[in-house]
């Protein structure tokens, strides 16, 4: 059975992982608007991914012996700004649920929640290999400085993730 405190705050995480794919759903659809396709691609495939997330803490907390408490998904912006704008809010949020992760283990430790704590363990993974993916998109968003011949092949590349 898990700790009230811990399944609390597990909810709350499932909330944040669809929270990150609604943004990324609103990227994706701000993108699309200005016909660029591959970096909507890029944003559909991200907010897959967050919704994996959510289901797996879903089912966590379902086979611990825990109550799932859905709550209210707060809008996302209806404006990203520029694609490195909306790269470097994407990162942003990135490391704000990076944090939430590190607080969930932090906890997990604190009640001796050694299931938790290597279950959060992927999410930790994870989180480096989030981060690092829109850092790398970033640095490239940087070196274009905005040319629309860069963006063209970034937005060719972007497209063909998988």
């Amino acid at each position: 059975m898990l700790n009230e405190e811990i399944q609390e705050k597990l909810n709350q995480q499932v909330n944040n992982e669809l929270y990150a794919a609604y943004i990324y759903q609103a990227m994706g659809a701000q993108f699309e608007a200005e016909s660029l396709e591959g970096f909507a691609s890029w944003m559909d495939l991200q907010t897959q991914e967050e919704l994996e997330h959510a289901r797996k803490i879903y089912d966590y907390i379902n086979e611990r012996g825990g109550r799932v408490e859905l709550r209210a998904i707060a809008e996302p912006p209806k404006d990203f700004g520029t694609p490195l704008e909306a790269f470097q809010a994407a990162l942003e949020h990135e490391e704000m649920v990076t944090g939430k992760i590190n607080e969930l283990v932090s906890l997990a430790r604190k009640h001796d929640d050694y299931a938790t704590e290597s279950f959060l363990q992927w999410f930790v993974d994870e989180q480096v290999e989030e981060e690092d993916s829109v850092n790398a998109i970033i640095d490239k968003l940087e070196m274009i400085g905005g040319a629309s011949s860069g963006i063209y092949i970034l937005n060719n590349e972007l497209g063909r993730r998988q």
